[in-house]
């Protein structure tokens, strides 16, 4: 499985995220939109906004998430239970 935590520079909820994943240890990569405008560009061609955070788990794009709505996805994925 792959996951992409696409997070703006300072926001709180995508931290919330990251400690999420890494207290289940789930590799992640992230991409900070803030510093690099290309990552900025993927959010809105996938999502048609800016929110963050976004996670794209293996295709399944989540906008403005918070840890319930990324635990939700995993558990149905059989990762987190």
């Amino acid at each position: 499985m792959k996951i992409t935590l696409y997070r703006k520079s300072g926001c709180p909820w995508s931290a919330a995220v990251m400690g999420f994943l890494n207290e289940m240890n789930i590799p992640y990569e992230i991409r900070n939109v803030t510093t690099n405008p290309a990552y900025a560009k993927e959010v809105e061609a996938a999502t048609g906004q800016s929110k963050s955070p976004t996670l794209d788990i293996d295709g399944t794009i989540l906008r403005d998430a918070g840890v319930e709505e990324v635990a939700q996805v995993l558990e149905q994925r059989g990762i987190v239970i």
